[in-house]
């Protein structure tokens, strides 16, 4: 079993920062894909970034987003930096766990393990 738990959504203006984070635990956890995605009223579940290993990201957030790994933390943490913030990123995010596979997965169908989400707000 693999738990994930979000934290560090907010409120923050355009043009802003925000960093958040999952913890997650369980069996072979170093095995999955992590991956952030998000969902904004009335749209689908969308693909953010995900990481094993490499990295992977949206078109729409390559050049503003960072997923990494925080080797120090005894949680196991994934963050999410999100940088340039802009209205249109405003959405509940989540993260999500899912087994290897090649290439690499990008729909939430290919995700096993979901979080609780955690609402991030950008103000234009």
């Amino acid at each position: 079993q693999v738990q994930l738990g979000e934290s560090g959504g907010g409120l923050v203006q355009t043009g802003g920062s925000l960093r958040l984070s999952c913890a997650t635990s369980g069996r072979a956890i170093s095995t999955y894909f992590i991956a952030w995605f998000r969902q904004a009223p009335g749209q689908e579940r969308e693909f953010v970034a995900a990481i094993r290993g490499s990295t992977y990201y949206a078109d729409s957030v390559k050049d503003r987003f960072r997923i990494f790994r925080d080797s120090a933390s005894a949680k196991n943490l994934i963050h999410l930096q999100m940088n340039n913030l802009k209205p249109e990123d405003t959405a509940v995010y989540y993260c999500a766990a899912g087994p290897w596979k090649d290439p690499a997965p990008t729909q939430k169908d290919e995700y096993t393990y979901w979080g609780q989400g955690t609402q991030v707000t950008v103000s234009s």
